[in-house]
């Protein structure tokens, strides 16, 4: 499988350790042009090679990975009049590695299989330090035999690979982790909020609770920095996650799911897009600061 020449579309925060891995590992890859050109040149320098446009890519890989932000950006990528689609040919199989709708990736997973090509969608979690580190954790939605095929690359970049079923399979598993990491945030940001507002000191609260049933990695890291005044506890950007909610809430509803839970993570999430916290620089601690504001108290609150 080394000897598959793989070409790699989205080489940001996540794409750019992954694809580094790959290529670190002996697979020859071709990456897309990044309107941020360091990445793209640092993996040049480690042996990558760069096309210019979709036309090229295809015609330089066998497999395809895509890690852009979500069905929107998928879409455009195969859909559009020079993309994969048009330039695919019998034989490739596409990567999707994006957190996407389950509805979208069916569709498109049978507009390639009319053309002889495969569509698998491969979903991640962890963060950019465990992408560079090739250990992150992958939620594979494959038939049996593309998994087997595909299951070495997604090696290169990852440290736990999961098997969630056929096609589509694993952007629903990854919608599901997704709702319940968004959960704790929401949580933890409305009790942060709370300890303002009522004149708690924060400090106190995060050191009681973490020493409780309901502790996690991820109230350490998210409160434990809040508490000083810092909301990078959890690298990834809160209008991703509001656009997660979105579409674990319209997959939910698309089902038959009941449960009133997501909706009002939802609703919180867009509420701080809303309220101006929807740019690149509002990681998903900044969910706080969201709750403060709309309880009128500083957080953390000034001695």
């Amino acid at each position: 499988m080394a000897t598959k020449r793989i070409g790699f579309i989205g080489v940001g925060l996540m794409g750019h350790g992954m694809a580094k891995n790959l290529v670190e590992k002996g697979f020859p890859t071709t990456v897309m042009g990044h309107r941020n050109r360091a990445p793209v040149e640092d993996l040049v320098k480690s042996g990558a090679k760069e096309a210019k446009d979709l036309r090229a890519l295809c015609e330089a890989a066998d497999v395809i990975v895509l890690c852009v932000t979500g069905s929107p950006q998928v879409e455009d990528l195969v859909y559009r009049a020079d993309g994969i689609l048009a330039n695919g040919r019998a034989g490739q199989i596409v990567i999707d590695t994006s957190t996407s709708q389950p509805g979208s990736t069916l569709k498109i997973a049978a507009d390639l299989k009319a053309k002889g090509m495969r569509f698998v969608d491969a979903p991640l979690s962890r963060t950019p330090v465990e992408a560079a580190q090739g250990r992150l954790n992958s939620m594979v939605g494959a038939d049996g035999q593309t998994f087997e095929e595909v299951k070495p690359i997604i090696a290169a970049y990852s440290e736990n690979i999961f098997q969630a079923g056929d096609v589509g399979a694993g952007h629903k598993i990854k919608l599901i982790n997704n709702f319940g990491v968004i959960g704790q945030l929401a949580l933890i940001s409305e009790m942060l909020a709370a300890c303002a507002k009522l004149g708690v000191d924060p400090k106190m609260f995060f050191e009681l609770f973490s020493l409780g049933a309901a502790a996690s990695p991820m109230f350490k890291n998210v409160a434990g920095k809040a508490i000083n005044g810092d909301f990078t506890g959890h690298q990834f950007a809160l209008s991703n996650a509001a656009k997660d909610m979105r579409y674990y809430a319209q997959m939910a509803t698309e089902a038959g799911v009941s449960g009133p839970v997501a909706a009002v993570v939802t609703q919180s999430l867009l509420t701080a897009v809303n309220l101006g916290f929807g740019g690149p620089e509002h990681l998903t601690g900044s969910l706080i600061r969201v709750q403060a504001k709309l309880n009128d108290v500083e957080f953390p609150p000034s001695r």
